[in-house]
């Protein structure tokens, strides 16, 4: 297979910038890439198209697709009338299949190729959506949420069950640490603190101990709910209960990071854990806006996620945009395009291990993106990464290429 035209590729630390190449693809993998030069004669592609790595969305709700746009609630009362009915749903192990495999196209459909997803409390439901991710070639993550209270008696188990369930997924979906484009993997992913007994948190810090595997989770995303843990939990603080249950590390990634203390972040950045900052869904449960240059300088991972369905983009050019304005929003310090470009590749890519995806590099999985914006954004008065994430159209894709398999026109 040949594509060819503008290609996304890494420029400096933390940067995207577009250089023009044609690149073969061979098995599945980037064999080689013919620098300056668009070949007349490409498969997908050509003069005037832009391509980039697949997207890489940092935290995503599997069984909340079909709840986008339930509006007007803050995130506790949120959660008790609109997801866990949702996700209760799961019990039918036909229906998280049926469901699982929509979203998978609707996610490739938008150029997502890899995810840190959350499915549900249902062991078996969580094994289907894994299996069913995994035919469709999709990098990252996949956890089975793991809470046993605060939330409707259907959707929470025995801390001992979860925790069970828990090391059986490793067992069966393990991270692995092979440097080829491994298969998706299961994450330990406790729900949040408040949904979670400390035998619960403790058990799920061993297990990722045991297996090195990645965690995944919630933090800080409102004040009440940072009241509530504190209530919950002797007065400690959010990030010190994850601490104490051995679930703070490098391969740690929590959602939302909101309402942290100068000593949060501190704790924060030595671990090395990441936030996933979700830009859409702060602004639509009206959360809070993150201060991510803040995070930044205090050396705190930052990465970025759709948080699906309190985030409302399915696009994650679109979040990319929603990052750089919320940045805007409260000062002047805020992420360039080239900057949220490298955020939804290879920043992303990187923060979940996903070292063989994320750029366009020769040996890499070959999950591409072919668009053709129909604007003059090569020509036009902005810079052209600009110009195509503030204009971006999901109508542009015409081909999402995964692990080097067409998945839009021969699908």
């Amino acid at each position: 297979m040949i594509v060819a035209g503008n290609l996304l590729v890494p420029s400096g630390l933390h940067e995207c910038s577009l250089r023009p190449g044609t690149i073969r693809v061979v098995d599945g993998l980037i064999q080689q890439i013919q620098w300056d030069e668009i070949s007349e004669h490409a498969d997908f592609g050509g003069e005037g198209f832009l391509i980039t790595p697949g997207f890489i969305d940092a935290h995503v709700h599997l069984p909340q697709f079909d709840l986008i746009g339930a509006h007007g609630m803050p995130l506790l009362r949120w959660l008790m009338e609109a997801t866990f009915p949702a996700e209760a749903k799961w019990a039918d192990v036909d229906y998280a299949k049926e469901m699982t495999g929509r979203v998978a196209k609707q996610l490739i459909g938008h150029g997502t190729t890899g995810i840190a997803a959350y499915a549900t409390v249902h062991h078996q439901s969580a094994i289907a959506a894994i299996e069913i991710l995994r035919s469709f070639g999709m990098h990252g993550l996949v956890g089975q949420v793991l809470m046993d209270r605060e939330a409707p008696s259907e959707i929470c188990r025995p801390a001992t069950q979860l925790i069970d369930e828990a090391a059986v997924l490793q067992e069966r979906f393990p991270t692995g640490n092979d440097s080829g484009a491994r298969p998706l993997s299961a994450a330990v992913t406790p729900r949040f603190a408040i949904a979670c007994t400390e035998e619960l948190l403790i058990g799920a810090g061993r297990i990722a101990e045991q297996y090195q595997c990645f965690v995944q989770s919630h933090l800080a995303e409102t004040q009440a709910e940072c009241d509530l843990v504190g209530q919950l939990f002797d007065g400690r603080s959010y990030v010190s209960v994850y601490q104490d249950a051995g679930l703070l590390n490098e391969r740690s990634i929590y959602g939302h990071g909101i309402h942290l203390s100068a000593s949060d972040l501190t704790e924060m950045s030595e671990s090395r854990a990441v936030i996933a900052h979700c830009p859409t869904a702060n602004s639509f449960l009206r959360s809070g806006i993150m201060n991510r240059h803040e995070r930044c300088e205090a050396g705190v991972r930052v990465a970025i996620g759709s948080d699906i369905g309190a985030g409302y983009h399915r696009s994650m050019v679109r979040v990319a945009a929603a990052l750089i304005e919320a940045a805007a929003m409260i000062g002047d310090e805020f992420p360039t395009a080239a900057q949220a470009w490298h955020c939804i590749t290879a920043g992303n890519a990187n923060v979940l291990g996903l070292s063989e995806v994320g750029s366009i590099q020769v040996g890499h999985s070959a999950d591409l993106v072919v668009a053709r914006p129909n604007i003059a954004w090569l020509a036009g008065g902005a810079d052209p990464l600009s110009m195509a994430m503030w204009a971006w159209d999901d109508r542009w894709i015409e081909e999402v290429v995964i692990r080097g398999r067409p998945s839009l026109t021969l699908s």
